[in-house]
């Protein structure tokens, strides 16, 4: 499937929607999984997804390598992802900037980093095996987080690029996630963002969250349960205005999941976002 001949906008599959697609085949530009759901060859997800990769793009996102954590990468892991993605074959390979497991368990979250250098050192370490065994470049997301380590050094997003400069991989720049974390951390989005190289963004993640009191203060939680806010699409047409529009964006929505059509239409705002920066271009250019 030749990428560059779809609509740069597509979505997260999750499986209500899945019987759905395969039936109607609607108009989506790509499709993201999550790596982790389809490991097992002989499963209905792997049999639905084989039938998917023939019409749609297919990016692998995953949620599992756990490339923070000071545990040796789990190889059989490894192994898994390299046979989905020879079978998938993905345009683009994802996980985080996260940590997951000690001492071989794991938690059922993506945690935060101590941003220092030992930590840097450890993650880059993690990304350049996993490159390697993979042979493809894998690009690596910005979390979302709700505490920081009071020794970390270097801010998160001087951390990312040095990730990325080191090793070669690629961003996917979750927006969502730059606008929670602003929030619980009180930094200025601007200030990240300038910080960021928009010749390595590969990837656009929008999502939504919502907003927790607790005895503390509030909190914003990156739930991917709501539409994209109104700031975080302001933050998406900024970047479409200053950087264009060949990045692809994904619109994820993991919980609270709603109707297809609710999903395409938030895929279509995306597009929307795109068509009037475009048609302000060509205003401007033939003034």
């Amino acid at each position: 499937m030749d990428f560059s001949s779809q609509q740069p906008i597509g979505v997260g599959l999750r499986s209500p929607h899945i019987a759905e697609i395969i039936t109607s085949q609607p108009p989506i530009g790509w499709l993201e999984i999550h790596s982790e759901n389809y490991f097992n060859p002989h499963s209905l997800a792997r049999q639905q997804l084989r039938q998917l990769q023939s019409h749609y793009p297919i990016s692998c996102h995953g949620i599992g390598l756990s490339l923070g954590s000071t545990d040796p990468l789990n190889l059989e892991h490894l192994q898994q992802l390299k046979q989905l993605i020879t079978e998938a074959k993905p345009f683009l390979i994802s996980d985080h900037l996260s940590w997951s497991s000690v001492d071989g368990q794991f938690f059922n979250d993506l945690l935060p980093l101590p941003y220092t250098e030992e930590a840097l050192d450890n993650f880059c370490d993690k990304v350049d095996q996993v490159q390697h065994a993979l042979n493809r470049q894998m690009l690596i997301e910005n979390p979302s987080s709700y505490l920081q380590f009071q020794h970390s050094t270097i801010p998160e997003w001087e951390f990312l690029m040095a990730v990325q400069r080191r090793t070669g991989c690629g961003l996917l720049l979750d927006l969502n996630n730059i606008y929670v974390s602003s929030f619980n951390h009180h930094f200025d989005c601007q200030t990240y963002l300038a910080a960021i190289d928009p010749t390595v963004v590969q990837e656009i993640h929008l999502a939504g969250f919502i907003r927790k009191q607790l005895p503390q203060g509030e909190v914003w939680i990156d739930t991917h349960s709501q539409p994209v806010s109104a700031a975080v699409w302001q933050l998406y047409q900024q970047w479409i205005r200053c950087h264009g529009s060949h990045t692809p964006t994904l619109i994820e929505w993991d919980a609270e999941i709603p109707s297809l059509a609710t999903l395409l239409a938030e895929a279509n705002k995306a597009q929307a976002i795109i068509d009037k920066e475009f048609a302000n271009d060509i205003i401007i250019n033939s003034a």
